[in-house]
């Protein structure tokens, strides 16, 4: 094996390396996948394992080259609107659950209305842009540096890595909802549940440091005064 392949291949698995504990940490977007595969059935949630191809493309444009030239707290922005769009999809499943009747049949347009779901879920969570701001980045920006295509590579083996493994999440977790309606009720609930504690952390979070960043601007202008 030559150097050049030696070294994409590196980058290759660095990137699905990387893909696999993105996967399975838990959050909003996960739960999110969890709550409609139980919901629709895996088959119609499956086409919302390929919405990070979508919404991530503009992510890593912005964080790379138009997020670090923005103020700090705009991050903070994003941490409060994800934060309400994560409350009012729990607040959704939490109201589907009110009817005693387990719904087993899923909603009309479930695959096209769980995938732009999916969509806005992932365009307004801010772990994509804290990843790919503090780990993935740095280590994107050196492989392209160095090669086009050790950069592809890398992105390859992440977003390769990361679809399978959420398709898999999908699969697992639907099938279990159609065997036993009371099972698919329990874990609707606990993932909604997770939902509003992610949304209300994420809405916690952007807030506070929005207070901060004020407070400290405030003060820098008083002592300015003085």
């Amino acid at each position: 094996m030559s150097q050049r392949s030696f070294t994409l291949l590196f980058y290759l698995i660095q990137g699905a390396t990387l893909a696999l504990p993105a996967t399975l940490m838990p959050g909003p977007f996960q739960a999110f996948l969890i709550s409609y595969a139980l919901r629709n059935g895996w088959k119609r949630t499956l086409p919302a394992a390929l919405a990070p191809l979508f919404t991530d493309g503009p992510v890593i444009v912005l964080v790379l080259f138009v997020l670090t030239k923005t103020p700090r707290w705009s991050l903070s922005i994003l941490h409060v609107a994800g934060g309400f769009v994560i409350l009012y999809l729990a607040w959704r499943i939490f109201y589907s659950l009110k009817d005693p009747t387990p719904q087993l049949s899923p909603m009309p347009d479930a695959a096209r209305k769980t995938f732009f779901g999916a969509v806005a879920m992932n365009i307004l969570n801010p772990n994509p842009y804290l990843f790919w701001s503090v780990v993935a980045g740095p280590i994107l920006l050196e492989a392209w540096h160095r090669s086009r295509s050790l950069g592809i590579g890398f992105v390859s083996g992440f977003y390769g890595t990361f679809v399978l493994c959420l398709a898999v999440f999908i699969i697992m977790f639907g099938s279990v909802g159609r065997v036993n309606p009371k099972v698919n009720r329990i874990l609707c609930g606990i993932s909604a549940l997770a939902l509003l504690g992610f949304g209300f952390y994420e809405l916690a979070t952007g807030i506070a440091r929005l207070a901060t960043h004020f407070h400290l601007e405030l003060v820098s202008l008083r002592a300015i005064m003085q």
